[in-house]
């Protein structure tokens, strides 16, 4: 019996073509220990590019994308995981050299899943994703060096996007107050009731600064954008604030000096979710299930099927999307 997915496949003209299809088991990667039924799926930057044959992701074709899953366990070769165990899989490659979680089955290795935690349902797993998980992570790094509610503000920049919108509400739940970085005033009012305290014009950051140092504003801040905005950012942090660096929206290029390190002993914190180690994965899901609000997480939730994700694909490489997109497979 078939299994229904979202594969892509290179043309002979070159181009990658996204379409749901019907597969069957014997598709499956073959050197997998757990067969999942997928219940949920979400949308990243990274699958954009998947799905669009963009960023050289993807190695072989044709490709199930789909970089986050929640599902049941159907069958395991693993004594770790039954049938029946709930269990949610981010990261590891999956969905770029691995086939993912764009399809009612995928079959993995047990390593890289971690159980569902308790409080959690699988379409609020997917509610957060990576993008979820990465927020967390920066938070925890940020917490790690020194950062407490009540130490002023801290800056979120690409707040309307996936992390940024986890991160404005994890962040408020703690206590913190949240300035919200957006170049789309439209998005205000839905980071306000996120729990952002003050909005914050992209344009104020988008350039990167005339000198090495400005004037001491953010007591911590999760950047989604590097380049200039990065650099602008740097050069505004108190003595010995952090700064949690997980994304490259606005590039890859950091255009600043060491100054900030030097005098006003600034961090520069890099997170990264993909290959985090089992037991730093299960503290921050366990993280997730007690800090995050899932009011404010559903007000985030943009649903979807299969049969949307060509589309989605292209809208959030073009920034056009918001909050997080969580697919019913």
């Amino acid at each position: 019996m078939g299994f229904q997915a979202l594969l892509v496949d290179k043309q002979a003209d070159g181009q990658v073509k996204a379409m749901v299809t019907t597969l069957e088991d014997s598709a499956l990667p073959a050197d997998g220990d757990v067969t999942v039924r997928v219940e949920y799926s979400t949308v990243n930057y990274k699958d954009g590019l998947c799905i669009t044959g963009g960023g050289g992701l993807v190695r072989n074709y044709p490709h199930v994308p789909g970089i986050d899953f929640a599902g049941t366990v159907e069958s395991s070769g693993d004594d770790r995981y039954k049938p029946g165990d709930p269990v949610v899989l981010t990261g590891w490659r999956v969905g770029e050299i691995w086939w993912g979680g764009y399809a009612e089955k995928a079959r993995v290795k047990a390593d890289w899943l971690v159980p569902l935690p308790a409080g959690l349902t699988t379409r609020q797993a997917m509610a957060v994703g990576t993008a979820g998980l990465t927020a967390m992570l920066a938070m925890m790094a940020l917490e790690a060096h020194g950062l407490q509610p009540g130490d002023g503000e801290v800056l979120v920049t690409g707040a309307a996007g996936g992390v940024g919108s986890v991160a404005t509400a994890l962040l408020a739940k703690r206590g913190y107050a949240v300035a919200a970085v957006t170049g789309r005033p439209e998005q205000e009012a839905y980071l306000k009731d996120l729990g952002a305290t003050r909005i914050v014009p992209r344009a104020e950051l988008a350039e990167a600064p005339t000198r090495p140092l400005e004037k001491e504003t953010w007591a911590g801040a999760i950047d989604n954008v590097g380049g200039p905005m990065l650099a602008r950012v740097l050069s505004q942090m108190k003595y010995g604030a952090s700064v949690a660096a997980v994304g490259l929206a606005g590039g890859a290029n950091l255009p600043t000096t060491v100054i900030p390190f030097l005098l006003r002993g600034v961090n520069l914190l890099g997170i990264d979710s993909v290959m985090k180690p089992y037991r730093e994965r299960l503290v921050a899901w366990q993280r997730i299930a007690q800090d995050l609000p899932m009011e404010k997480l559903e007000a985030m939730i943009v649903p979807a099927t299969l049969a949307d994700l060509p589309e989605l694909g292209k809208a959030i490489l073009a920034g056009q999307t918001r909050g997080r997109v969580v697919v019913k497979i």
